[in-house]
């Protein structure tokens, strides 16, 4: 079997088999000694070990993989006219593809109503965290320690600091194409430890998803029902309609072939519920199955995984009507617009932010008059949501990643449509 097949039957067996753990011990069956010994010791101990340890060695390559990549991804760019050329239409795609998931939210939550009929009379207390300021956010892209930023992961100030970097070792000429050679031979050496890691996916998937379902099931949802299959098909038509248009308007690309190289990679990131995490084999992706340039995909990978949110600009879109219709508060067309603006630039302004979702919930709730409150009756099921937004937000990553260098001439149409 190769790996994708792997990897989803990996998925398949783990949520079987914890939606029945799950299942049996609610019935009673379990007793005292089948609790401890199944629950206690295999899931919550030898299983969650497993996983977190698995995530854990994800996080380990992060940061040396956007650093060492995105510098070589720089000094291989012909000029800097063209670097910023790279940047900007990677930061107006990202924008764009969150401006348009917002708004196809709204659209869908408008018409299906998820929250009329549901009864938020007394609303569990919520404790919202304070989004950073504009001015604030702008500061913080700068490093003032680098090591610091790398030792914190602190995306957006890594990211600065490798371009910087790569600028100046590029600049350095053939006085710098010694230290040019150690690193790429270093990003080599990061990316072979990639490929190892992915090949253990597997096991960590099962390890990550046994657990989750073993504890969660799906008997939270209730009478969430409603909002949580419509974001989950407002999600799904986001990441198939709208990454396909795009893909077919403005790259002249065969979707159908995107969503095949890119399948596996939306397992994992379904699995692993980090975008973050999931970068190494985003990369992966991206410059070995899609083909694109490592000089374009080390740049746009990074920024992706940290600035865009699809996925999480659905969330508040359906969210916000959600909790709307719930409360019974009618919101005007400027309202929605307002929406769509302050979770499009809170994608942003947010990014690396702990906690960004319920963050990025907090700031649209505010904006137009909710009561942040409401956002206490999603976090039951706001875990498993997570799962499929974040297989979105890659997809999109992957998505801009192919326009991006398909504009630049750094595309290489014989791999994106090679069957291996």
């Amino acid at each position: 079997m190769n790996l994708t097949s792997r990897i989803i039957l990996a998925m398949v067996l783990a949520m079987a088999g914890g939606i029945f753990l799950k299942f049996i011990n609610d019935s009673g069956y379990l007793g005292d000694l089948g609790q401890l010994i199944l629950l206690d010791f295999f899931t919550e101990g030898i299983l969650d070990v497993v996983g977190q340890i698995f995530i854990a060695s994800l996080r380990l390559v992060i940061v040396p993989l956007v650093f060492f990549s995105l510098v070589c991804g720089v000094v291989s760019i012909s000029s800097s006219s063209r670097l910023g050329t790279i940047s900007l239409k990677t930061l107006s795609l990202y924008l764009l593809t969150t401006a348009i998931a917002i708004s196809v939210a709204l659209t869908f939550a408008l018409i299906f109503k998820p929250g009329v009929g549901i009864d938020l009379a007394l609303p569990t207390a919520f404790e919202a965290a304070e989004a950073p300021s504009l001015k604030q956010v702008l500061i913080d892209i700068f490093p003032t320690n680098p090591i610091a930023a790398m030792a914190e992961g602190n995306m957006l100030q890594i990211i600065v600091f490798s371009i910087l970097f790569g600028i100046a070792l590029k600049s350095l000429g053939e006085a710098g194409s010694s230290l040019k050679n150690s690193f790429e031979v270093i990003n080599n050496v990061i990316l072979s430890l990639v490929r190892m890691l992915i090949e253990l996916a597997p096991y960590g998937i099962f390890a990550l998803l046994f657990s989750l379902f073993a504890v969660q099931g799906f008997g939270m949802i209730g009478d969430l029902a409603k909002y949580f299959f419509l974001l989950v098909f407002v999600l799904l038509f986001h990441g198939f309609v709208t990454y396909g248009s795009l893909l077919t308007l403005i790259g002249r690309l065969n979707p159908v072939q995107f969503f095949l190289k890119v399948r596996s990679l939306a397992v994992f990131a379904f699995s692993t519920s980090s975008s973050s995490a999931t970068m190494p084999v985003t990369l992966e992706t991206v410059k070995n199955k899609l083909g694109v340039n490592p000089s374009v995909g080390s740049f746009t990978v990074p920024l992706g995984a940290t600035i865009n949110m699809d996925g999480t600009a659905i969330m508040q879109g359906v969210a916000t009507v959600f909790i709307s219709q719930a409360y019974n508060i009618d919101l005007s067309l400027v309202d929605y617009l307002m929406v769509i603006l302050t979770a499009t630039l809170a994608s942003i302004g947010t990014a690396g932010v702990p906690g960004v979702g319920l963050i990025m919930l907090a700031m649209v709730l505010q904006q137009v008059g909710l009561p942040v409150e409401g956002i206490a009756l999603i976090i039951g099921v706001d875990r498993l949501l997570d799962m499929t937004r974040t297989a979105v937000n890659v997809c999109g990553d992957a998505m801009v990643s192919c326009l991006v260098a398909k504009s630049e001439n750094e595309f290489e149409i014989s791999t994106f449509h090679s069957e291996n």
